[in-house]
């Protein structure tokens, strides 16, 4: 056990040292508080992080007009331009836009997730299924990815394994998740905590088809166009984001 800990004392140091490494520093972070069992729950992440999160999210909620922590969120994932954009309502209901974020890493190619192992990012609407506080990439919400439509169709495929485990997290490493950097990772995850998962839904959509862009379907499975028209549907509910 000394030197389980005497192993985790040295990486925490040398990664801590690297302070431009966000990403080494979540690593070493994870591997001491694994060696000495230390777990956190989803509110001393938000007691920790809650106070900056709000600080940074707090102007783009007012420029928006709307309260914070708002009655419902709406994350959009656009795979060709690598952006996360963070719509929320109000007590009229509507969608407003409130902010974006570079998508720093996400593995694979346009086109939906079709088993485990081919290292896609889904594609469709998902809801957010839970929050972990001790993720090895610093804070991470799990999306709930198989959703009904990718089981439907892989039991029309005879497709059984589908994959799983697909996280919005921090860091800048992705094996067919979104990895946001960890700062972003803390405004999502206390965004979420605060709002209430029941009240947040996921897009992860090919490319904004609000823009009147295409995805390549020629390759993809037969029902992929269903599938957009799903994604489409549910994008036409938000304004485009007006980009500069």
């Amino acid at each position: 056990m000394k030197l389980r800990l005497l192993i985790a004392f040295a990486v925490a140091v040398i990664a801590l040292a690297l302070v431009s490494r966000g990403q080494i520093r979540s690593l070493a972070v994870y591997s001491w508080n694994r060696a000495v069992g230390r777990k956190h729950a989803i509110e001393d992440r938000v007691k920790q992080f809650g106070d900056s999160v709000r600080g940074r999210l707090g102007p783009f909620f007012s420029v928006a007009r709307l309260d914070y922590p708002p009655r419902r969120i709406a994350l959009v994932g656009i795979k060709d331009e690598q952006r996360l954009q963070i719509y929320a309502s109000g007590s009229d209901g509507g969608f407003r836009f409130v902010r974006a974020y570079p998508i720093l890493a996400a593995s694979g190619q346009l086109g939906p997730k079709l088993k485990e192992g081919d290292r896609q990012v889904p594609e469709g609407v998902y809801p957010i299924e839970s929050l972990n506080p001790d993720s090895r990439f610093h804070l991470a919400l799990r999306i709930g990815y198989p959703n009904d439509f990718d089981r439907e169709q892989a039991a029309k495929d005879g497709r059984t394994s589908l994959g799983g485990d697909i996280m919005i997290h921090g860091s800048a490493v992705s094996i067919g998740c979104l990895a946001m950097g960890d700062e972003a990772a803390e405004d999502l995850f206390v965004l979420a905590a605060e709002t209430g998962l029941a009240n947040i839904s996921v897009i992860l959509t090919p490319v904004d088809f609000r823009r009147g862009k295409t995805a390549p379907i020629g390759r993809g499975p037969s029902w992929t166009e269903a599938l957009y028209a799903q994604i489409r549907a549910r994008l036409s509910e938000l304004p485009a984001e007006q980009q500069k």
